[in-house]
């Protein structure tokens, strides 16, 4: 159940995000928080992960939706024998999956936002940091249980 709440609530929050996003910018609009280093930058994406596949929405949203249910039916299947870690990782990848899968049926497009230009040219959103955040702490789990399965094997 804290897992469902929390998953809302993330999804929530990324909407929210989006939502401020396009009623106070307009497209290619960017505000500095950071000189040259991290700014807040309106940019509509009708692609996937770094811009790619651009215009391909019905194709990507598909493809999405079936990732999204493969993702919830093995987060349910295998929940009582994960970690926390697992647990909290697919919370965050679902919320990010779900998060741009409304901006994609209800804008056709996914609202992006988040501007490091010090790093890359990429801009991203909320719900791509959570997708991102989730894969790191799956490979954080991964490493840990390995770990641990080398030191109960010596």
């Amino acid at each position: 159940m804290y897992y469902l709440i929390g998953i809302v609530g993330l999804v929530f929050l990324d909407q929210l995000t989006k939502i401020q996003i396009e009623n106070n910018f307009f497209i290619g609009d960017s505000l500095a928080i950071i000189q040259d280093f991290f700014h807040i930058t309106y940019v509509q994406n009708r692609g996937i992960a770094f811009g790619i596949f651009q215009g391909k929405i019905n194709l990507i949203s598909v493809f999405t939706v079936i990732a999204i249910i493969g993702i919830i039916y093995y987060f349910l299947k295998t929940f009582k024998k994960s970690s926390f870690l697992e647990k909290l990782a697919y919370m965050l990848i679902i919320s990010g999956a779900i998060g741009n899968m409304i901006d994609r049926i209800f804008r056709g497009y996914v609202v992006d936002m988040i501007d490091f230009r010090g790093i890359w040219s990429f801009v991203f959103n909320m719900a791509d940091v959570y997708i991102n955040i989730g894969v790191a702490v799956i490979l954080l789990d991964m490493f840990i249980k390995a770990k641990k399965d080398l030191k109960e094997k010596k």
